[in-house]
C-alpha cells in the first residue's frame, strides 16, 4: 500500500454542474450524508465545503490512477466534482486543499496510507462480502505483552458462528503497509465473507487472528523506514507468531491446533516467510498480491526462504492471488514465484482477480477463494 497517485484535474469555472443520470449515495458515506454519489456508469459526484480554498483537487490510490474530473467552485463555498468512470473496488482518496491533504468530511474514515483516510466503494455486482441474513460470527479485541517488541501488541480475533460448540482451526491473517488491524474488518469485510461462506457450506468454520504487521522494539522503531527494516520487522514477527501468539491463541481459544497463514501485499511476504520457515506449523500459505523484499538478480529469494517448502515433508498448500490490473512490479513478483514453484514442481493454486488493482476487492476475492481451500 505504499504507492501514491496524483489524479489529474480539469478546473471548470462555473457556479453549478447539472447531471442528467441517476446517482446513488456511496456505501462509504456517513449516515445522513448525500455525497459521494455514484451512477450506473461508475461516475462519481463529490460535493465538499471548503469556503476559503483557492484550489481543491482529488488525490487517491491505485484504483483511481486513471481518473479525471471536472471541478466547479460554487459561490456558497462548496466544491463540486464530476468524475470519469472509476474502477471497481475500494479506493482510498482525499482532497488537496491549497496544498494540504484533507479528508472528505462526508465519508467514513479507513486506516490507510498511515492515517485515517476517506474511501469510496465502486460496486462490481458481487455480493459475497455483503451482510446477509445468515448466522454471524463476531470479532473481538485482544492483546498480549511481547518480550520481543518490549510492549503490548493489539490484535483482533474473528470467532465463527458455531464457536463454543467444538474446537476450530486458526488462520493468521495480515494487512498491508500503511494499514492496521482494522483493515480486514472494515475495508475487507472479513466477517461478512466468512459468515456467508460458512452459511453456504463452502468453507470449514475457522478462527481468524487479525494480527498487526509491524514488530519492532523501541530502538528498532528509530531505524529508517525502508525495506531492510521491513525484513527485520518480519523476522521479529516470525518469533512473535511462533513463540508468543500461537501459544497464546491455543491457550485462550478453543482451537484444534491446525493453522494456516496469509496476508496481502507486505502481509504476503510476512505470511510466506513465516510459513516457509515453519511448514510443520502451517498447513496452508496464502499470498495475496505477492511482494518480495531485498531480492537481487542472482538471489531473488535472498530474504525469503521459499526453498524450505521444497524440502519439507508436509508440503503446505500454497495459494497466490493477484489483481488483473495491478502495477507491473506486483505482476513481476507473482510471476517470479509461480515460475520458481513450477520449475521445482511444487503444487500451488494461482488466482487472478478480474478487473481489479492493488486494493481491497482484489484481497476480498483472494480470501474468499483461499478460505474455501484450507482446513479440508
Amino acid at each position: 500500500m505504499q504507492s501514491f497517485k496524483t489524479i489529474t484535474s480539469i478546473l471548470v469555472l462555473s457556479s453549478t454542474l447539472l447531471f442528467s443520470q441517476t446517482y446513488k449515495t456511496s456505501s462509504t458515506a456517513k449516515a445522513g450524508k448525500e455525497f459521494p454519489k455514484i451512477n450506473k456508469d461508475r461516475k462519481a459526484e463529490f460535493k465538499v465545503y471548503f469556503p476559503k480554498a483557492k484550489s481543491v483537487t482529488i488525490e487517491g490510490g491505485d484504483g483511481m490512477q486513471n481518473l479525471s474530473y471536472d471541478a466547479a467552485e460554487g459561490t456558497d463555498g462548496f466544491w463540486i466534482f464530476n468524475t470519469s468512470p472509476l474502477e471497481i473496488g475500494f479506493h482510498y482518496y482525499w482532497f488537496n486543499v491549497d496544498g494540504k491533504r484533507t479528508n472528505d468530511p462526508n465519508t467514513e474514515l479507513y486506516f490507510g496510507y498511515g492515517q485515517p483516510t476517506s474511501g469510496i466503494e465502486i460496486l462490481s455486482g458481487e455480493d459475497f462480502f455483503f451482510d446477509k441474513n445468515v448466522k454471524h460470527g463476531k470479532i473481538v479485541d485482544d492483546s498480549l505483552n511481547s518480550e520481543i517488541t518490549k510492549g503490548k501488541r493489539n490484535f483482533k480475533v474473528y470467532l465463527p458462528p458455531s464457536y463454543g460448540t467444538k474446537k476450530f482451526p486458526v488462520l493468521y491473517l495480515y494487512h498491508g503497509t500503511g494499514e492496521d488491524i482494522t483493515g480486514w474488518e472494515k475495508q475487507g469485510y472479513i466477517g461478512n465473507i466468512l459468515d456467508n461462506l460458512f452459511s453456504d457450506k463452502k468453507a470449514e468454520e475457522m478462527i481468524v487472528v487479525l494480527d498487526y504487521g509491524v514488530a519492532l522494539n523501541p530502538e528498532q522503531e528509530k531505524l529508517p523506514d525502508d525495506y531492510p527494516r521491513t525484513v527485520l520487522s518480519t523476522k521479529n514477527l516470525e518469533k512473535i507468531v511462533v513463540d508468543e501468539l500461537i501459544p497464546y491463541i491455543n491457550k485462550k481459544y478453543k482451537t484444534n491446533k491446525k493453522q494456516a497463514i496469509a496476508g496481502l501485499s507486505r502481509g504476503s511476504y510476512q505470511a510466506m516467510l513465516i510459513g516457509a520457515n515453519h511448514p510443520d506449523l502451517f498447513s496452508a500459505i496464502g499470498s495475496f498480491s505477492p511482494v518480495i523484499y531485498e531480492g537481487t538478480e542472482t538471489q531473488p529469494f535472498k530474504e525469503l526462504p521459499i526453498d524450505n517448502l521444497l524440502k519439507s515433508k508436509s508440503k503446505p498448500f500454497f495459494f497466490m492471488g493477484i489483481g488483473e490490473k495491478e502495477d507491473q512490479r506486483f505482476i513481476n513478483y507473482n510471476n517470479l514465484l509461480s515460475d520458481y514453484l513450477n520449475q521445482n514442481k511444487y503444487p500451488f493454486v494461482q488466482y487472478k482477480s478480474a478487473g481489479t488493482y492493488h486494493e481491497w476487492l482484489t484481497w476480498r476475492r483472494c480470501l474468499y477463494e483461499f478460505a474455501q481451500k484450507i482446513f479440508k
